[in-house]
């Protein structure tokens, strides 16, 4: 049985010891680190692998992996193909065309959430600074290669059967990159201050807090730069093109203003407008959903008469200010990951967890209704970090009593095996690959297809309902069809990981 296989099953007791004789204690480091243990969490509290030996001959060590993890990733990838793929036919799970939130707002911070969590794991131990470093760079460079590929318009998939993008209209932002930029910054952070960490927290409620406080200054500078550039920067008029059938037609919008928080004067709008251009933005922004924009609002549909000229502008939800607002999101999530660690029984973990959770929710909520700072999405605002973080926690704790304290993951296996292969499943669910691969089986026509066979035979038409039926469709064809092929490849350990 190879090392990582039994570091898994918390076999590796005897394992370690003999480690420590015959290398010490640095290369044992290395051989725990080389199996990356992001996911699991030690059942004897963080000291020297040495002394734990030393002080517990006759007691393995093991290394148990956290259920929770893997199954609220998995809860975020099938939320994200929910809302991609029934958000039209439901607009009400759509991202919500500006301030508010729906279940589809979730899924970003959700993301950025349980990557500040395994970060905490994955990082926990670090033997070697500089080969940490080295790891999160080139997962970084490739989290940013797969969101250009699949999210700046080189892939059309799963209806346009062709590929490749204009140079000059590439969209360089989107969900990975986003993820890429959020997870650099405080997996850096929690390497560069390995040596600040203590080996055991003092007393009290706080000490969590100010043990681990060089995060929590990242997040608060990146809360500083987010605001002061908001309310403070000057957002001058703007112009921007439309390519419709006709000739190109230039629109302008007038703007000259700071501190605006509404679609067509926003400091998060212009920042990305000026460093990465006009042409680079997301085309089809939720915005366009709006009643100012059309009369089918909250759905989509064709502008109005009297709609403004900026509904037909572009602008990038997975923007450069509102990822550094986003890196707040990762950094709360690291939090929750530094509890997992360095709390061993469940209640203090849940006090911990549920408390923050709590804290974080009152605060948006009393930011929102008090229009002193609105929910929005798409600014990535402070409330709406507070927001979906507090719900992240909440349904995070929820979790972790269901599967981790009572036991029941029999329920929620499906979801596990989705997040054991998350990346796999957004690439061919969450962003259409798998499904293009099959259109491009047609007979005839492009239309005429095995996946538009299905959707439209066996469940719209025999649902007589096209919501109805894209509704099962999705459920069905897409979440159970890929948490089985999840559990088949699980069974197989077969794992696509960057």
């Amino acid at each position: 049985m190879d090392e990582a296989k039994r570091v898994e099953e918390g076999l590796a007791g005897d394992a370690q010891t003999q480690l420590i004789k015959e290398h010490g204690e640095g290369d044992l480091c290395k051989k725990i680190d080389r199996n990356d243990g992001g996911d699991c969490i030690d059942d004897v509290p963080d000291q020297p692998v040495a002394k734990q030996v030393e002080e517990q001959p006759q007691v393995k060590q093991k290394s148990k992996r956290v259920a929770t993890l893997d199954a609220f990733r998995g809860l975020t990838i099938v939320l994200m193909i929910l809302v991609d793929d029934a958000g039209g036919a439901y607009a009400r799970i759509d991202h919500s065309p500006w301030n508010g939130c729906t279940l589809a707002d979730f899924v970003m911070p959700f993301f950025l959430f349980i990557v500040g969590v395994a970060i905490a794991l994955a990082l926990k131990k670090i033997p070697r600074i500089k080969d940490a470093i080295k790891k999160i760079v080139i997962r970084t460079l490739k989290l940013l290669f797969w969101g250009i590929l699949l999210q700046g318009g080189y892939s059309h998939a799963p209806d346009d059967l062709s590929y490749g993008v204009d140079m000059k209209h590439i969209r360089w932002f989107g969900i990975l990159q986003r993820i890429a930029l959020v997870y650099f910054i405080v997996a850096l952070i929690e390497t560069l201050t390995t040596k600040h960490r203590p080996a055991v927290l003092e007393p009290g409620h706080l000490s969590i807090f100010t043990a681990y406080r060089w995060q929590w200054i990242g997040g608060f500078v990146a809360f500083v730069i987010y605001m002061v550039t908001t309310y403070a920067l000057y957002v001058p008029d703007w112009s921007f093109v439309v390519h419709g059938q006709d000739e190109p037609e230039r629109y302008t919008v007038k703007c000259g203003m700071r501190g605006h928080l509404g679609p067509a004067c926003n400091a998060v709008g212009y920042v990305d407008r000026q460093v990465w251009g006009v042409n680079h933005l997301y085309t089809q922004p939720v915005w366009q959903r709006l009643k100012a924009c059309t009369l089918s609002s909250p759905s989509s549909g064709p502008f109005s008469d009297d709609a403004p000229t900026w509904c037909q502008a572009p602008f990038e939800p997975e923007g450069l200010l509102s990822t550094i607002s986003a890196i707040l999101s990762g950094t709360i999530g690291i939090h929750y990951g530094h509890v997992l660690i360095h709390f061993k029984g469940h209640s203090e973990r849940l006090k911990q967890w549920v408390s923050m959770g709590l804290c974080l929710l009152i605060v948006a909520i009393i930011l929102h209704f008090t229009d002193a700072i609105p929910i929005n999405k798409q600014l990535y605002s402070f409330s709406y970090v507070c927001f979906t973080a507090g719900v992240a926690g909440i349904v995070f704790s929820a979790f972790y009593v269901v599967i981790d304290v009572w036991g029941l993951r029999t329920p929620f296996l499906f979801l596990e095996w989705i997040g054991m292969n998350a990346m796999l499943v957004f690439v061919m669910a969450a962003q259409g690959i798998f499904a293009a691969f099959i259109n491009g089986w047609y007979y005839k026509d492009p239309d005429n297809n095995l996946v538009n066979w299905i959707q439209k035979h066996i469940f719209i038409n025999v649902w007589h309902s096209e919501r109805l039926g894209t509704l099962l469709y999705v459920i069905f064809a897409e979440i159970v069809f890929w948490g089985v092929v999840s559990g088949i490849l699980h069974k197989l350990g077969i794992y696509w990981k960057l």
